[in-house]
């Protein structure tokens, strides 16, 4: 078992920058696939970016790449993404989720999620 809580969004304007943080709880972490998802009010819940257990591969939804940097720090059960060059269509609600399994862009392969942080971007 793995808790994820999500810190660092906030109200900004388009073509900032922000980093998201997820700290997990868990000696376990090391052994997780890590993503990151985001809701829109309105819209489906949708892939965003997603890391590998070892770091060393990285996924990212069309929308975001180039933007959108997502990493891990395993000695600190720790997963970020930076976000640079904002833009408002980015406002949403961002969570960061776990997964014992390599199938990184799908919703339902991720066992356990944070409760989410809102990224405002304004005009």
């Amino acid at each position: 078992q793995v808790q994820l809580v999500e810190s660092g969004g906030g109200l900004v304007q388009a073509g900032d920058s922000l980093r998201l943080s997820c700290a997990a709880s868990g000696r376990t972490f090391s052994s997780y696939g890590m993503g990151w998802f985001r809701q829109a009010p309105g819209k489906e819940r949708e892939f965003v970016a997603a890391i590998m257990w070892s770091g060393g591969r990285t996924y990212y939804a069309d929308s975001v790449k180039g933007r959108f940097t997502i990493s891990r720090d395993n000695a600190k059960n720790t997963v970020y993404l930076q976000m640079n060059s904002l833009k408002p269509e980015d406002t949403a609600a961002y969570s960061c989720a776990a997964t014992r399994s390599t199938y990184y862009t799908s919703v339902t392969a991720y066992s356990y999620w944070g409760q989410g942080t809102q990224v405002t971007v304004s005009s």
